[in-house]
């Protein structure tokens, strides 16, 4: 479904990832995991068309995207959830999903992907008229994810979604992942949380100062020392 081939993405000089290649099949769970600053937000905003690629290319569903704006990409069934939830704080929980679902037209179709972000977070639908800005921040997570799914991705990229959250409140929002999962998207997460990440996922890939260092199943990768040591606390 998801082909990077060798990118290597700039901030002016200097080189944040460096010939990183990942490919993910339709319907897997994929994890990227490592320390703060390793490039995993690059990578995410790369895919996305946020930031461009200057050396490498991307591929969704054969499609090349490396050249392409986000807003086509999103129309093509990628959606996204950036790190730090990025709400818009002065509308509404209802406005803020139907921004969502800016390109959907058919009232129908509105109306059951709302129905799908409720019956995944009742606390949302409760929540329908209320600004953004005044709820929790894990009511934000749960809005930010449930914007994201308003389009009905095929590919959904979730960008540290822990960041911020209480333990009770990432043990949901990890437990909202695996639900989307299981009805049927398939899931690029990039995390600090390696070990939540590594319970969840398919496979994985360990970045280190921009280069993939390491790649196999979430299993696998859960029995390597390094991988203990450096990142799962023992």
């Amino acid at each position: 479904m998801l082909k990077l081939e060798g990118i290597h993405v700039y901030y002016e000089e200097s080189r944040a990832v460096s010939d990183v290649s990942i490919s993910i099949k339709e319907g897997e769970f994929v994890t990227i995991i490592g320390a703060n600053g390793a490039g995993k937000t690059t990578i995410m905003k790369a895919i996305m068309g946020l930031i461009k690629v200057k050396e490498g290319k991307i591929y969704f569903e054969d499609t090349d995207l490396t050249n392409k704006p986000p807003w086509v990409r999103a129309e093509m069934g990628i959606g996204y959830i950036p790190e730090g939830r990025r709400v818009f704080p002065d509308l509404t929980v209802i406005e803020n999903l139907k921004v969502g679902a800016y390109t959907i037209k058919s009232k129908q179709v509105l109306k059951q992907n709302l129905e799908r972000v409720f019956s995944l977070f009742p606390r949302l639908r409760e929540r329908g008229k209320q600004l953004a800005r005044t709820m929790s921040g894990g009511e934000q997570q749960m809005l930010a994810i449930g914007r994201a799914i308003m389009l009905n991705p095929k590919l959904l990229l979730i960008d540290e979604i822990s960041m911020g959250l209480m333990p009770i409140l990432v043990n949901t929002a990890f437990a909202s992942i695996k639900k989307m999962h299981k009805e049927g998207i398939t899931i690029l997460l990039v995390e600090q949380n390696a070990k939540k990440a590594l319970a969840i996922a398919d496979r994985g890939y360990v970045l280190e100062t921009g280069h993939i260092v390491l790649e196999d199943s979430a299993n696998i990768l859960k029995q390597k020392d390094e991988i203990r040591k450096a990142y799962l606390g023992g």
